[in-house]
């Protein structure tokens, strides 16, 4: 008995010393990625580097500088329109992924339906899911057959689910791939029924959201037209080199600096009190 207790003694000590005296293991830690790389996965353009977005900017600056300033000869207006030119890859990836968006929510209660369908025929989980890559709604076909390869070269179906979370970049999309998570970890048999549940709160949530926006399309759109209204008429000014002179002087500046902040800050307002609730990606 008295060697067992020394012996028990003598592995605890030896633990209590390696804790303090080996190496630990460097902590790995993953990248968060910026706005832009968010915004690049929202647009569906997750391959593309946030790096090359930049570049992109810094040539239009570069490309629109020169030409303004070749044709009006003006420094003050050239760099306000080499400033537009270079936001508008940023403006491009914005409105592209607010499309992409509409579109997906417009769609997933048929791809929630197909998956209800699937289940309820008694296709496993992982082939359900892989389904939709080819018999799915056409905006949801590609992230979902890029699941299905994946799955058949990993057969991991928590990796694969978190690969599908990226590149669908979408709050439901989020919400549907956690339930699915859920359901294939710990199983159930109400997995049809969530799932139906599910198709027919998007339904009616994308129904309301498509009249809200359709009311308020032509407010923006107003808005839109009065932002660019001067911003176009000083551009065609810009032929005109006597006219346009007189914004190379410091008073030409101070409007110049006082009516681009007045059009930003009224864009800003307008869309900040205009807009509609949008949901937030809280499982990504």
């Amino acid at each position: 008995m008295g060697a067992l207790i020394g012996l028990g003694v003598g592995i605890g000590l030896l633990l209590i010393w390696a804790a303090f005296t080996l190496p630990r293991q460097p902590r790995i830690d993953t990248p968060r990625p910026n706005n832009l790389t968010r915004l690049l996965a929202r647009a569906g353009l997750g391959e593309v580097t946030s790096t090359g977005v930049v570049t992109l900017c810094v040539v239009l600056f570069a490309v629109t500088l020169t030409v303004v300033q070749t044709v009006s000869r003006t420094l003050p207006v050239a760099f306000v329109f080499a400033a537009m030119g270079a936001y508008l890859p940023i403006a491009v990836l914005r409105q592209r992924a607010a499309r992409r968006l509409r579109d997906f929510a417009e769609v997933w209660p048929e791809a929630v339906d197909n998956l209800a369908s699937a289940v309820r025929a008694g296709l496993s989980l992982p082939d359900a899911v892989s389904a939709l890559g080819t018999s799915g709604p056409e905006a949801l076909r590609v992230p979902f057959a890029q699941f299905a390869l994946d799955y058949q070269v990993t057969g991991r179906f928590g990796e694969c689910l978190d690969r599908l979370k990226d590149r669908l970049a979408d709050p439901v999309g989020d919400r549907v791939v956690e339930g699915l998570r859920v359901a294939r970890e710990v199983g159930g048999g109400d997995l049809g029924r969530l799932l139906r549940n599910l198709s027919g709160f998007l339904r009616d949530d994308a129904r309301t959201r498509s009249e809200l926006e359709s009311r308020q399309a032509w407010t923006v759109n107003g808005a839109r037209l009065a932002v660019a209204a001067p911003w176009v008429v000083l551009l065609l000014m810009s032929f005109q080199t006597t006219a346009i002179r007189q914004y190379a002087s410091a008073g030409g500046v101070l409007v110049l600096g006082i009516g681009a902040s007045a059009c930003v800050l009224a864009y800003w307002a307008m869309m900040r009190i205009g807009r509609l609730p949008v949901e937030r990606r809280i499982l990504s």
